[in-house]
């Protein structure tokens, strides 16, 4: 990695999920009557509202859950979506930026901790994932492809099955929640580039052809390659910062998981 990397783009895209497919990431934590209901995937915003319905109506069908929750899972949905589609048409800058993940999941008897960068540039998009494997002694850099940015080519779906490969996770459950998580992350990183965006035309209004320049903390989210590196930079991670960046997979026991279950109660009261 050589070479002075701009800090600037001046190229904006309107607004997408930065990712292969366009897909919203839905969060539901529901309550009815006393009874919860949480649960976590992607919609594909193009598809017709009516599809809510009908998908609200199976899921209540299939966990068995009271007829009341049909209304407020759609409705849940139908916000979620909402605000995703408010923001089409809508300017965002992409930008050269280095984002920061992170991962702190359980997922059944799997708890999972990881923190990893996700890397953009004008033209190619890749991942630096900074971790240890068990196996290993030394940290690295592991390259994820170099696709074209204007396309999105990232998959969230496909690093999570080539990280719970790695990780020897076999939990069927696990890798779609890590998906997830990235791509919620990356989905308010795109919310924020279209708030940095719109901060940036008012204050340059009048102004033609000036360079775009974040103005918001939204712009601060993406960190510089070359002060995070240097011109000169070396795929060995310092000895010191190898705990910092090992990702940490545990099995937890029966035990364990109903206490944390009891503690994420607690905190939700």
């Amino acid at each position: 990695m050589k070479g002075q990397a701009s800090s600037s783009y001046k190229g904006a895209v309107k607004f997408r999920m930065p990712t292969a497919q366009n897909l919203v990431p839905i969060r539901l934590d529901l309550d009815v009557d006393g009874q919860k209901f949480k649960d976590t995937f992607t919609w594909n915003p193009s598809d017709p509202d009516s599809e809510i319905v009908v998908f609200a109506r199976r899921t209540a069908k299939d966990l068995k859950l009271p007829p009341g929750f049909i209304t407020v899972i759609a409705s849940a949905i139908q916000s979620q979506i909402a605000d995703f589609r408010s923001l089409e048409g809508q300017d965002m800058y992409p930008g050269e930026r280095i984002v920061p993940i992170k991962l702190d999941l359980r997922v059944n008897h799997t708890l999972i901790r990881d923190q990893f960068l996700w890397v953009s540039f004008n033209s190619r998009l890749f991942h630096l994932i900074f971790s240890i494997p068990p196996a290993l002694t030394l940290g690295f850099i592991r390259f994820e492809g170099f696709q074209d940015l204007n396309n999105f080519e990232s998959d969230p779906e496909e690093f999570a099955k080539t990280f719970c490969g790695d990780l020897g996770i076999q939990d069927p459950e696990v890798g779609p929640a890590i998906a997830f998580s990235i791509r919620e992350q990356l989905y308010e990183i795109a919310v924020q580039s279209v708030a940095s965006a719109r901060e940036n035309r008012i204050s340059k209004k009048g102004r033609r052809g000036a360079e775009y320049t974040p103005v918001s903390k939204a712009g601060s989210t993406g960190l510089d390659l070359v002060k995070l590196f240097g011109q000169k930079s070396s795929v060995v991670r310092k000895r010191k910062e190898w705990d910092v960046y090992e990702p940490i997979v545990d099995l937890l026991s029966s035990e364990e998981v109903d206490a944390l279950q009891a503690k994420e109660e607690r905190l939700t009261r």
